[in-house]
């Protein structure tokens, strides 16, 4: 299946997560192309929506080669056969660029709004897709430390390989798992860049 853009995969999306219609479930979003598909679903569903900010740490020379993602926090998801080869100096200095951004996000997208809390709810992680899957990762481990009822990922389209590993610790809904996966935005008709001030509008609305 090819979407046609983000909104009709989120609303596609949201058929897959009914069972959560009206439920204390809180739909967390990955800026930026992950909250116009978290509008979707939110609305849908009636849940409230907010944002979860990782950060995709890529290679050298290669940034969309990922080797690993960040929370805002620093914590890391590691893929670590990469990351022995990767040199630490470099690599420390990344991180502190990629935790500045992601806390750049989190306070131009909040405008002063504090986060939803998530103890005891179910948090429902959205995205546009997920390739390496290491950022969805990295947001789940941030989410689970909240203290949060369950954990679910929810997709329109992802890798087989990152599925996979995202099953072991949390229940994944995709619509899409194609054999040959290469980029996301090859799954959709219309896949522009989404801007941070779409991503501030869809959060105050």
């Amino acid at each position: 299946m090819i979407f046609k853009d983000r909104q009709d995969a989120g609303k596609k999306l949201a058929l897959l997560l009914d069972n959560y219609k009206g439920t204390n479930a809180i739909v967390l979003a990955l800026p930026r192309g992950g909250v116009i598909i978290g509008k979707e679903v939110a609305e849908a569903l009636n849940l409230p929506l907010d944002i979860i900010v990782t950060r995709k740490i890529g290679a050298p020379g290669n940034e969309e080669y990922a080797i690993g993602a960040i929370d805002i926090h620093g914590n890391g998801v590691w893929n670590e056969n990469e990351r022995a080869y990767i040199d630490k100096r470099w690599l420390e200095n990344k991180i502190k660029e990629e935790i500045r951004e992601a806390e750049r996000r989190w306070s131009t997208y909040r405008k002063g709004r504090g986060p939803l809390e998530l103890k005891g709810k179910t948090v429902i992680i959205v995205d546009d897709g997920i390739a390496t899957g290491l950022t969805m990762q990295a947001a789940v481990a941030y989410a689970k430390q909240t203290n949060a009822k369950e954990v679910v990922v929810a997709v329109p389209v992802a890798s087989t390989e990152s599925v996979g590993v995202l099953k072991e610790v949390v229940e994944v809904y995709v619509i899409e798992t194609p054999v040959f996966f290469s980029a996301v935005g090859e799954w959709y008709e219309y896949f522009p860049q989404v801007s941070d001030q779409e991503v501030v509008s869809v959060l105050a609305s």
